[in-house]
């Protein structure tokens, strides 16, 4: 049995702020806003696991009110999500990341960000792409705002 889920998060820049995308500590003179780390990323495969699992999304498991989760690191909040999708009897059969950022430019650092994803989810690196565009100037993150980033996951039923 497979399941399927889709994840989407957005954060705006912020000053005094370290870019973490994918658990890599990216150099860039701003970093995004948010309650935990604000890795991009990294909530929205947390979102496509619980999605794909209907388990609603990552604000109910780990609210933004909860101070046990400021400044959290969301690797460690995606290891969290990888053990309740195992206790739910599933695996990673492949999952398909898009960030979407003006700048920085991120190439350099996506098979980091595959690595840690891969790790904190229990599988092959083979099984996860993380993938960088721009939207050419355009949206909010074209005007340099903000970050998104999309995903998409295939989960495999064990046993």
């Amino acid at each position: 049995m497979f399941r399927i889920g889709h994840g989407y998060d957005v954060h705006q820049f912020a000053e005094n702020r370290n870019l973490i995308l994918g658990g890599v500590n990216i150099p860039y003179q701003k970093g995004l806003l948010g309650h935990s780390d604000a890795d991009v990323l990294v909530h929205a495969i947390m979102d496509s696991i619980l999605g794909a699992l209907a388990l609603g999304d990552i604000g109910h498991l780990f609210p933004d009110n909860d101070e046990n989760y400021k400044d959290a690191d969301s690797i460690k909040l995606l290891k969290k999500v990888a053990e309740i999708m195992n206790e739910k009897n599933y695996r990673i059969g492949n999952i398909d990341a898009t960030v979407i950022a003006q700048m920085p430019k991120l190439a350099p650092y996506i098979e980091n960000m595959r690595k840690n994803i891969a790790d904190a989810c229990q599988c092959d690196i083979s099984k996860i792409s993380v993938k960088a565009t721009t939207e050419e100037k355009l949206g909010f993150t074209g005007a340099l705002l903000g970050i998104s980033a999309h995903s998409v996951v295939l989960l495999e039923r064990i046993n």
